[in-house]
């Protein structure tokens, strides 16, 4: 690595999708006072709800989320705009 560009505090640290429950050893700078083991020796951890691991683009699983009846909504709108 090029020196003097990089921040001090780089460190590995156990990233953890707490979807799917799979981690990754990744370089980050990212402060935690968790603490995780990752192939037998201890890392910092730092637990998120998405990864590549969970994502949909990623994993080709599509999920449909209706909050508050969105498409019910919408149909009804639509509904209303055709009758005219």
């Amino acid at each position: 690595m090029k020196k003097g560009i990089h921040p001090e505090a780089l460190r590995d640290v156990i990233f953890m999708d707490i979807t799917s429950g799979q981690s990754f050893l990744v370089p980050s700078t990212i402060s935690t006072n968790e603490t995780g083991t990752f192939e037998g020796k201890e890392f910092p951890l730092y637990k998120v709800e998405t990864s590549s691991a969970s994502h949909p683009f990623y994993t080709g699983q599509e999920k449909v989320i209706d909050t508050a009846g969105r498409v019910e909504k919408f149909r009804a709108r639509q509904k209303k705009v055709g009758n005219q």
